[in-house]
């Protein structure tokens, strides 16, 4: 159907007025009363996505107490907190007290043994600590009552070869889903630079193959941007993402960098309509270097402006 143009509307406009006998005075009545001249018909502004706002606990600053960490996170706007597997019992329930104390949620864990023993390594006792690592990740998460643990599957290099990294991280992984079911905890598999999972396909391929609601997937905004389009991967993904993180990219003339939310290249406007589309309502954690509040305040202020579509 032709849409007319607003030249041809207000040219049908004016002959309608004057055959009725309005007259020009008469029609700039009508017009001033018109709902869409008054915008009555404007279409309004998608409401803020319900993403939850979180931040890594090691962007706050370290000379701080647990306590006072967690509550300057709750202050300068932040809801949820990604805390790094801490092995030290006593360290662990410390920072659950502070969690609580400022009424501020440990979402989830970056398992940390991961690059140094990954599960793709083809000596026994490497993957042996890769795994020891992830169950006390893992246990971290229950503790904290976090729901999901982020897991860098596997390495390609020299050794490892990319199918070697596939099937054997696929193995090792199994051996950790019954206690993953147990504490109802989801390991969710990112994508990093790690020259493995290196397209959507196939990270959702690799995600499904398992074929358990306890292994899901954590999407990075600013991890592709070497190979992919970020919106495309959140597309591609859809409802296997449970969690996600923020950074931006910025590429150079003799390198890149990474930099602040909002000062890269990634393409906020279409990675939020992508998040938009499928429905996703979970965390968003930045992982950006650390600072003091004054800068926590305003990547905060950058996340509802970019991510969340709020004003």
């Amino acid at each position: 159907m032709h849409n007319p143009s607003r030249r041809e509307f207000l040219k049908t406009s004016v002959t309608t007025a004057c055959s009725t006998g309005l007259g020009v005075s008469g029609l700039g009545e009508v017009l001033g009363a018109s709902p869409v001249s008054g915008g009555i018909f404007e279409t309004p502004p998608p409401a803020p996505l319900p993403i939850k706002k979180g931040v890594l606990l090691d962007m706050l600053p370290a000379k701080l107490s647990y306590a006072d960490r967690l509550k300057m996170a709750r202050d300068v706007g932040f809801e949820v907190i990604q805390a790094p597997t801490t092995p030290d019992q006593r360290e662990a329930e410390e920072i659950k007290k502070a969690a609580d104390a400022a009424n501020v949620r440990i979402d989830s864990v970056m398992n940390m043994d991961q690059w140094k023993y990954p599960l793709s390594s083809s000596d026994a006792t490497v993957v042996e600590k890769s795994l020891a690592g992830m169950r006390t990740s893992l246990h971290n998460a229950k503790l904290w009552g976090s729901d999901a643990v982020l897991l860098v599957p596997a390495v390609v290099n020299p050794q490892t070869t990319y199918r070697e990294a596939w099937s054997r991280s696929q193995k090792e992984i199994r051996k950790l889903l019954p206690l993953a079911e147990e504490l109802k905890i989801v390991i969710a598999i990112e994508e990093v630079w790690n020259k493995f999972l290196l397209s959507p396909l196939e990270m959702a391929t690799y995600v499904s193959e398992f074929k358990s609601p306890w292994i899901q997937a954590w999407f990075d905004v600013g991890n592709v941007l070497l190979y992919g389009y970020p919106q495309d991967w959140i597309r591609t993904l859809g409802k296997s993402i449970a969690k996600v993180h923020l950074k931006d990219f910025k590429r150079k003339e003799d390198g890149y960098e990474w930099v602040n939310l909002g000062d890269g290249d990634v393409d906020w406007a279409a990675v939020r309509e992508a998040f938009r589309e499928i429905g996703y309502s979970g965390s968003a954690i930045t992982e950006l270097k650390g600072g003091d509040e004054a800068y926590l305040r305003d990547v905060s202020r950058r996340v509802d402006r970019l991510v969340l579509g709020r004003p």
